[in-house]
């Protein structure tokens, strides 16, 4: 069986998808607050808004605080001559090999929220499908679209 990939994504992204958790989060949070509003109004039973505020404290918690972490952990990468090699899941655990001739194009972007953290996202585009490798340093992430690019093209012209 073949070794995890070795690098890993940079460890800002952690706060990243933190600070995202945090808006959807308070977006989850007026929700509740407003079965608490309709509840009164249409005489719900107390239960109802009470158990969506813990499910949310719950919910919290895990988005927030814990998925981040072992999201990051268990992300890693690594470039090869001929492929592209990317782990990540959180219970599942998925490994994917991506070869070298059938990537289409790579591309880099950035949120407000990566970009405060200097961090992008890379892309790689093959004919089925679309693989990405969040939260690289953007320097990092500019040099690993151009190396891509390049080990792409030379398999291309050898074909």
């Amino acid at each position: 069986m073949r070794q995890p990939p070795q690098h890993r994504i940079a460890v800002d992204a952690i706060k990243a998808w933190r600070i995202t958790e945090v808006i959807v989060m308070v977006i989850l949070l007026l929700l509740v607050i407003a079965s608490f509003i309709v509840g009164h109004f249409f005489d719900w039973a107390l239960w109802i808004p009470f158990t969506a505020l813990a499910v949310w404290g719950v919910l919290a918690y895990l988005m927030i605080f814990l998925i981040p972490v072992v999201r990051w952990r268990r992300w890693r990468y690594e470039v090869f001559d001929q492929e592209i090699y990317v782990q990540h899941g959180i219970l599942i655990v998925s490994r994917t090999l991506v070869p070298m001739i059938r990537v289409q194009h790579v591309d880099t972007k950035q949120g407000p929220i990566l970009k405060r953290f200097n961090l992008s996202n890379l892309t790689v585009s093959t004919a089925a499908t679309i693989h990405e490798i969040p939260a690289l340093p953007q320097e990092e992430a500019a040099a690993l679209r151009d190396q891509i690019s390049e080990l792409a093209r030379v398999d291309e012209d050898d074909v």
